[in-house]
């Protein structure tokens, strides 16, 4: 009897499986999970394929006894490397040795932790570390990871010959739909289809740089034939992509670096012009025994405020002066983020002159600065000191001087009279 209702079981899954595949296509990725960029942890940075659940449990702790999730982390993502194998029927398993509790335990626990569980899977034949990928079992793996409880999709784009990019993320966004468990669905393709320019209604992030390495402003090259990026290279590739992004479908320069070994002030800039960017805040440290400097940068609510402002505009580079980058944000309330970026290797001291970043931001948000007739408090936000406010005459306001591969931030409301 108790073979029977497993073979009972195991009729009713693959009937399932392929009345979903054989349902129309729902075009419509799930809806109100990206109205701000998502903020998360990743396994893939630091660890790569050496994960395990004890690993996965110790950082979802870390998460509440840091203060990251109360900062708005939420999304514990496993990257490549946590696959097993499929079962008779096709279902994909987790690694009985690194997950010997299985997802649907692990997911439990990231939720009673108040956090949410993300995957990892690729579009391909095999994902980029050589596990299963979805080709061909796009909704039975949808289905697995409902069951598990999974909340966050990373879909990759290795070993994808002859697959069309569109198709291959339109079928998995339909997948997920169609397994019903509202799954955020971050788009890894490394920009090579242009997806920012299709992928509104399909995904919820996506990839605009190859993968980034922990270095500030350097190129590394395999003999294979691919490259991976530091900071400076993904902000020159995501900087002109702006007019695509906004809530809901969000511009991806890749996980953050911050706390693998970089310089605290590299550390602070990286961070800083993801935040300008209303980029994805995905943290790839370790984050069990960070240095409080790191923690300082990853919790600072002011400036993770700039990434999550309501309005959801992608700032931009406005221009560079004297070797520094003048980074300009609208927020909501008619604040704006300004930051200034020293990528030298010098120290650079400036004198700062408002009239000079007179700006109106014609093609996103419409909104002006109008420092010649409108004064600003200024804060800056590393400091978290007041400084005074912005002038509406054309003089030097303030010399500042911005370290080598470092930055200043601050916010400007409008003063109130």
């Amino acid at each position: 009897m108790k073979k029977n209702k497993q073979n009972l079981k195991t009729v009713l899954a693959i009937c399932l499986v392929f009345t979903l595949m054989s349902a129309p296509c729902m075009a419509q990725k799930f809806e109100g999970l990206a109205d701000r960029p998502q903020m998360g942890w990743s396994t893939w940075n630091k660890f790569q394929g050496n994960i395990s659940e004890e690993i996965i449990k110790g950082i979802a702790d870390a998460m509440v006894e840091t203060g990251l999730r109360d900062a708005g982390y939420v999304y514990i993502n496993i990257d490549d490397c946590w696959h097993g194998k499929r079962d008779e029927n096709g279902f994909i398993q987790s690694d009985a040795a690194k997950f010997p509790g299985g997802m649907k335990a692990l997911a439990d626990y990231i939720h009673s932790k108040g956090l949410k569980l993300g995957i990892y899977s690729d579009a391909g034949i095999g994902t980029c570390a050589g596990m299963p990928g979805s080709l061909g079992h796009e909704y039975q793996d949808a289905l697995q990871y409902a069951r598990w409880g999974v909340d966050y999709l990373k879909y990759d784009w290795c070993n994808t010959t002859n697959i069309n990019p569109r198709g291959a993320y339109q079928l998995i966004s339909d997948a997920l739909r169609a397994a019903g468990r509202p799954i955020f669905l971050s788009m890894c393709e490394w920009g090579n289809s242009h997806p920012w320019k299709w992928a509104r209604d399909i995904g919820h992030s996506w990839r605009t740089t190859p993968d980034i390495w922990c270095s500030f402003d350097s190129l590394r090259v395999f003999p294979e034939g691919y490259s991976q990026f530091g900071v400076m290279q993904c902000i020159h590739y995501n900087d002109t992509l702006r007019r695509y992004a906004g809530p809901g479908h969000w511009n991806d320069p890749d996980m953050l670096e911050v706390g693998n070994g970089m310089s605290t002030g590299e550390d602070r800039a990286h961070f800083t012009i993801w935040c300008m960017m209303a980029s994805p805040l995905i943290l790839g440290n370790d984050i069990r025994n960070m240095s409080e400097e790191t923690k300082a940068i990853l919790t600072n609510k002011d400036v993770i405020a700039i990434d999550q402002d309501a309005l959801g505009v992608q700032g931009l580079c406005l221009c560079s002066d004297q070797g520094l980058d003048f980074w300009l944000k609208p927020l909501s309330d008619g604040d704006w983020a300004f930051a200034i970026l020293n990528p030298t290797r010098q120290d650079i001291t400036y004198a700062l002159d408002w009239q000079k970043f007179n700006f109106t931001d014609k093609e996103v948000s419409g909104l002006s600065t109008d420092f010649d007739k409108t004064v600003y408090k200024v804060k800056n936000l590393w400091t978290g000191r007041q400084e005074g406010k912005t002038s509406i005459k054309s003089k030097t306001d303030r010399k500042i001087t911005v370290p080598s591969h470092d930055v200043v931030c601050y916010r400007l409301t409008r003063n109130q009279k």
